[in-house]
């Protein structure tokens, strides 16, 4: 009926490590991009924004 001593200062850096490299990995996703990927993304963005407002019923000022 031994339990693991655990050292909680020791636990608390290595789950800070842990949340780091989680955050790392996510950066390396989100910027690791080249410049064709980036413009890839951003036109496609820019085509998604038209066709929502070429989409819109009503205008600006309709008056009701």
């Amino acid at each position: 009926m031994s339990a693991e001593i655990i050292n909680l200062r020791q636990f608390r850096k290595k789950q800070v490590r842990s949340e780091k490299e989680k955050q790392a990995e996510q950066n390396r996703i989100s910027f690791g991009r080249t410049k064709a990927e980036k413009q890839l993304t951003r036109s496609m963005n820019e085509k998604a924004d038209k066709a929502h407002r070429d989409g819109r019923i009503g205008t600006d000022d309709d008056g009701a």
